[in-house]
């Protein structure tokens, strides 16, 4: 007879939600753990959010600074900045080269809490575990700010998200609205083949050409174990999110194409009113605004708060302590949104995870 200290075999120890860089750096520490565990990924295909990055995108890191635990990514002569593709290919290879435990595509749908753990309701039938990585990103969520007349608005409006190449914006007028890395990338390019205006709240931040993803990401550790150990650091701001001075950003500048204006106050049908009053026709707006969370799986659980972020403490829900989370911003681990930065993340997070699932 089973008694109550021994461990139900309807249940894994941990499945992780979500198959990108996120979830396999998870996967890759839990195989270390001896714990049972799967990974559900929703993408028909490896590379997590990195399919649908537009078609020119490039990592402000060189490979050796983009890697995930295990294996580094490998480097290509004479590129400096790894493509879209070549992370895809990477992660792809990444996976098979580990046999990390994926099932694709299985989409969850929602997760509630049962006796003994918590119970993962996917397209694909019903899952049990005694605690969930939720490590789904944001791509899926795009942000678009709320603009007067923006519903009214008859031209074209497409996020980054979904944005692949100038082509469809030849000859154009084009407002491409948002200040960071994105937007910069999508402006330089954008901005050759249409009649393009880069439109952001503040003006942009441009870092010293000397400067890429391996110092922001050396900078932000600094703050990190500065933070730990109760103590100031006295270093330059520049964070993930100012612009990395790739190669097309540079040209774009030296051109002066990457000149931006405030933003406008409202649509119209076929353009939009800036605050002197003016009215322009605008044939397109490309918005480059960001994500959110994508939580919406959590409801059920109601740990999902009103800014639509769930309350941590080191990764661990404190309203559902079952639940873990990673690579959704710093507020899930420092520069955890990051291939540079995951690492880090997961490492803890399954540290923390192995501590709890010893003490259960």
């Amino acid at each position: 007879m089973k008694t109550t200290s021994e461990p139900d075999p309807a249940f894994l120890d941990v499945i992780v939600i979500g198959g990108g860089q996120a979830g396999l750096a998870a996967a890759w520490y839990l195989r270390r753990t001896g714990l049972n565990h799967v990974v559900l990924d929703a993408g028909q295909l490896p590379g997590g959010a990195w399919r649908h990055g537009w078609d020119s995108l490039r990592l402000f890191s060189p490979s050796s600074w983009s890697s995930l635990p295990g294996w580094p990514m490998p480097e290509k002569p004479g590129v400096d900045y790894p493509t879209r593709d070549d992370v895809i290919d990477y992660l792809t290879a990444y996976e098979q080269r580990y046999q990390l435990p994926l099932e694709r595509p299985v989409r969850v749908l929602a997760i509630n809490a049962v006796e003994g753990g918590l119970e993962v309701a996917t397209d694909q039938g019903v899952r049990r575990a005694r605690m969930v990585v939720s490590a789904t990103g944001t791509w899926s969520h795009p942000f678009i700010p709320e603009y007067p007349g923006r519903s009214g608005f008859a031209g074209l409006q497409m996020h980054s998200a979904h944005y692949q190449s100038p082509e469809a914006f030849a000859g154009k007028r084009v407002l491409v609205v948002g200040g960071g890395n994105s937007g910069a990338q999508i402006m330089a390019e954008v901005s050759l083949a249409a009649d393009a205006t880069w439109v952001t709240t503040t003006e942009p931040l441009f870092l010293p050409d000397d400067v890429d993803g391996r110092v922001l990401f050396q900078r932000a550790t600094d703050r990190w174990r500065a933070q730990m150990e109760g103590r100031t650091v006295d270093a330059p701001i520049g964070g993930l999110g100012d612009i990395v001075a790739i190669p097309s950003v540079r040209a774009a500048r030296a051109r002066g194409a990457l000149v931006s204006r405030r933003p406008f106050t409202a649509f119209h049908e076929r353009g939009v009113t800036w605050p002197d009053g003016r009215d322009e026709p605008i044939d397109a707006v490309i918005w480059c605004t960001g994500f959110r969370p994508a939580l919406d799986h959590l409801r059920p659980l109601g740990v999902v708060e009103a800014d639509g972020r769930v309350a941590v403490e080191d990764g661990r829900s404190i309203r559902q302590p079952r639940l873990w989370l990673m690579g959704y911003g710093d507020w899930t681990g420092a520069a955890s949104a990051t291939i540079v930065g995951v690492t880090r993340a997961a490492r803890d997070m399954v540290a923390r995870i192995q501590q709890a699932a010893g003490s259960a």
